[in-house]
């Protein structure tokens, strides 16, 4: 069950990430952050990866645009 909520967790992220990567969005994944870390929090609870790897890749997607913006943008 908590690899389920892990990865319907991870589907919003990615779906608020998605339009964080066109520029002067970048501001979006500051919000992606706390989610993909709270689905890999819910998918380690579980027995399965599936739904923490899926949130943690969500998380470093996140993580390296805005590396590349700086920050902000």
């Amino acid at each position: 069950m908590f690899n389920i909520i892990s990865i319907i967790i991870g589907i919003v992220a990615l779906v608020l990430a998605i339009p964080s990567a066109i520029p002067l969005l970048g501001w979006g994944n500051w919000v992606v952050l706390p989610i993909a870390v709270l689905g890999a929090g819910i998918g380690a609870l579980s027995s399965s990866n599936g739904g923490r790897n899926f949130c943690l890749i969500v998380l470093i997607i996140a993580m390296l645009r805005l590396w590349l913006g700086g920050g902000i943008i």
